[in-house]
């Protein structure tokens, strides 16, 4: 049974993002974090950029910490938004890019994926594959 954000299952959600991300051509970092936000596993694709490393730590962290997808986070903090301002709090760490996406199993948040290296659009593809793969484990699992 999948209770926690093992490293194999990280390792495995990794395989995935990745894959997709050399898929649709963008070389980029991909971080997988627990429940709690604690980084679990870490890939930084050949030629990736050093910048992207953080802000794919931080996507992960920042969809477990505010429990939704980055992507939503960036449509509420332009200006004007409900949530603008909001990536200057928690010491600067919350990333409102698209590429960060919970992992939720029923109702339980079991961890995070963050991509970072292409466009939003490109990080949330890659990240949804991780997703994918997530909920595929859990099938086979349950």
């Amino acid at each position: 049974m999948l209770d926690t954000m093992t490293l194999n299952v990280a390792k495995q959600l990794l395989a995935a993002a990745v894959h997709k991300a050399a898929q649709i051509g963008i070389r980029g970092d991909v971080a997988i974090v627990d429940g709690g936000g604690n980084l679990v596993a870490f890939y930084r694709m050949d030629h990736a950029r050093t910048g992207d490393i953080d802000i794919a730590i931080d996507k992960a962290w920042s969809s477990v910490a505010l429990r939704r997808p980055t992507a939503e986070l960036a449509k509420n903090a332009q200006p004007g938004g409900e949530a603008f301002g909001i990536h200057t709090t928690n010491n600067g760490r919350l990333v409102i890019l698209g590429g960060g996406i919970p992992l939720w199993k029923q109702s339980r948040l079991m961890g995070g994926v963050g991509v970072s290296g292409g466009t939003s659009a490109q990080d949330i593809e890659a990240a949804e594959a991780a997703v994918s793969a997530f909920h595929n484990l859990i099938s086979l699992v349950t």
